[in-house]
Formats: C-alpha cells, structure tokens, sequence
C-alpha cells in the first residue's frame, strides 16, 4: 500500500471525479462528461465504475464487489484485490454490511439502505445510441426532451414479438425529465431504482459519463398504456439451494444428470440462507 497513493489516484484525479459525481447528483439522470483516466484494467472491464469506487472510497468504509451477481467472479476478485491493496479497507460479502457497493450488471436482492451508496459499472450510457449514433444529436435530443426514437425502439419490439423483449437494460425515466440507461441490469432489478433509499452512481469508463440516480428519486420503467412493464416471471420456480422465491434465478443445468433446475444470482444471499435456514430453505 505505501507504494500508491491512497485509492490509488492522485487527489486531483479524485476531486475532478467527484465533482462530476456531484453535478451528476443535482440533475439526476443526466450524463455528466468526466476525464476518465487510464487504469490498470482494460476499458470495458469496469473502468467507470472502478474510478468512481476509487475517488469515493475512504478508511472508515466497508467494500462489497459483484459481477452478475456473484462475489467470487474473476472480475469482482480482482477489482477487490486493487481497491483493498491501495486502501486497505475491510471487504465483505454481506449488502447490510457494506457502505459502498460496485457491481456489474446486478443490484443485490436485499434492499439497500441510508447511506450505501451502489456504484453500477456501465458499458453504454447513452439509451438513445440504437436510434441515433451522432453524439451531438443525442445531446440536442436529451436538451430538447425528446425521446420518441426511444419509444419506437420499443414500439418495433411489440409489432414483431407481441411484447417488449429488452431482458436487460431496459431504458427508465428518470425524475420526470430524462431518459437513462440503467446498465445492463435485468429487468428484474429495474423497480429497485425507484425511490431507492440508497445513492446509485453510474459511471461508463470507455464513454466517459457519470450519471445518478439520487436517494428518493422517482424512476419509471418506459411502456406503454397497453403493453405494461414486465419483470422476469419466476412463478412458480425457487432456488434449489436455498429454496427463495420472488428473487431473480439462474437457470441450471446438471451436466451429469441432465436436471434443469434453479439457483440464486445473488450468491452471497443464497449462502446467508443456507447458512440460516438450511437446505432448501427449511427451519
């Protein structure tokens, strides 16, 4: 750890992201520029949200890191490995006990409180990059509150399939005003972006935005007035592990047997109910 400085950045590299952070906070929703700065993981890989986790991070916090739900993924390990190795703060598997959580493309089954912050790492921030390519028109676009090309994207979906197929990073809006890309969370996860207790902080490396989703904030999934918002049905089907229902599930093949069964995404919430209840969930 003596040889980095703390969180690895350089103070001023921390500030100019946390001002970006907080502009982001004040107009929630919208994309703020940031000078994203070169890390010692490829672009693509979490940088953005990496950047943000390293500029907001202090001695007194408590680190939880996930990908796709899982704690142990090679990408959580080691991006905990670098936060821990230039900080030296206490890590955890467990959301109550965490004060900052990075994750990619998964918010964690508990529901997260008062002064957590989730930082969601973000491949493309721009909801409207399908429709419109041009940088400067998707600007003039968000200024100008236009989002039908949003609208129609959707639209296309429902006149060739009967329904909105977006498994991920369906498009919210967000405070009454702008239309964000949620990360590529699935759409299981999307109500829990609505009035969230905790700070979500959005930050895409590759594209340099930061954007957020403030404690409290109002965030509407689009659809329409005859084609609702759907979540991903898991009706009738609970975790074979760990036997929970109402939570997003894998799909589980037995190489062995064939067997097609169900298991938590959220690794370490299975593990807490294993651990609490038994197998299958039972006292």
């Amino acid at each position: 750890m003596n040889n980095y400085n703390f969180a690895f950045f350089d103070e001023g590299s921390k500030r100019e992201i946390r001002r970006a952070s907080l502009k982001a906070v004040c107009i929630p929703g919208y994309q703020v520029p940031f000078a994203s700065r070169e890390m010692p993981i490829g672009r693509g890989w979490g940088t953005g949200g990496l950047q943000l986790t390293l500029s907001l991070i202090g001695l007194k916090d408590i680190l939880k890191v996930i990908d796709q739900g899982s704690d142990e993924s090679v990408n959580a390990v080691n991006i905990k490995k670098l936060i821990k190795k230039t900080t030296g703060v206490r890590v955890t598997t467990k959301t109550e006990e965490s004060t900052l959580i990075q994750s990619r493309h998964r918010i964690p089954e508990k529901k997260l409180k008062e002064g957590q912050i989730l930082v969601l790492q973000v491949p493309t921030p721009e909801p409207l990059r399908m429709v419109e390519k041009s940088e400067f028109k998707t600007k003039r676009l968000h200024a100008d509150k236009e989002y039908s090309g949003a609208w129609l994207m959707l639209f296309e979906q429902i006149i060739k399939y009967r329904k909105m197929t977006t498994g991920a990073d369906h498009p919210v809006l967000v405070n009454n005003r702008y239309v964000t890309a949620p990360s590529p969370i699935p759409k299981f996860d999307n109500p829990k972006l609505n009035n969230s207790e905790a700070l979500i902080l959005l930050g895409a490396g590759r594209e340099k935005k930061i954007y957020a989703i403030p404690p409290y904030t109002k965030v509407k999934s689009l659809d329409f007035e005859d084609y609702k918002f759907e979540v991903e049905s898991f009706k009738e089907k609970k975790c074979k592990l760990c036997g929970a229902e109402n939570v997003y599930l894998d799909e589980v093949i037995d190489n062995k047997t064939g067997e097609k069964y169900y298991q938590c995404n959220d690794s370490s919430y299975c593990l807490e109910r294993v651990n609490t209840l038994g197998g299958n969930g039972d006292e």
